[in-house]
């Protein structure tokens, strides 16, 4: 992993065998990021992607392995606990050409990830919403 900021924006490359979602929540961290927002284009090869079921009120979670593409990665940067809590959406293409997406819970990257992470000044935190089933913003 490697990155370099200029004022609010951070420019950063995650490697081959990194973990994705680990090493953005450690530059979050080493960054003192509070609130955000990130996008990203890569390549990865054991992808887990969950959809949220909105009767049970659980993830439905996947794992994708072999050569994916990260095609497109957006998502958001708060706080929840004061702990960092990023909310990351992706759409990952298979050597098909076809496109599979949802939440992301973790990506291992297979060639490169190029994301760009813009921060806001300020901070948003995150509740549970019981009838939601979801970590909420609290505005």
């Amino acid at each position: 992993m490697n990155y370099k900021q200029w004022n609010n924006k951070v420019v950063v490359r995650i490697d081959k065998g990194e973990e994705l979602v680990d090493n953005l929540k450690t530059i979050c961290k080493k960054l003192d990021i509070k609130l955000g927002s990130i996008v990203g284009i890569g390549a990865a090869d054991k992808i887990t992607v969950g959809l949220m079921n909105t009767k049970t009120k659980k993830y439905q979670s996947k794992e994708f392995t072999g050569d994916h593409e990260i095609a497109s990665l957006a998502g958001n940067i708060t706080t929840m606990n004061g702990e960092v809590y990023l909310h990351l959406h992706i759409v990952i293409c298979n050597v098909e050409h076809k496109a599979i997406g949802g939440h992301l819970s973790s990506a291992v990257i297979s060639a490169t990830f190029e994301g760009i992470i813009d921060i806001i000044d300020g901070q948003v935190t995150r509740e549970f919403n019981d009838e939601i089933g979801l970590n909420l913003f609290k505005l």
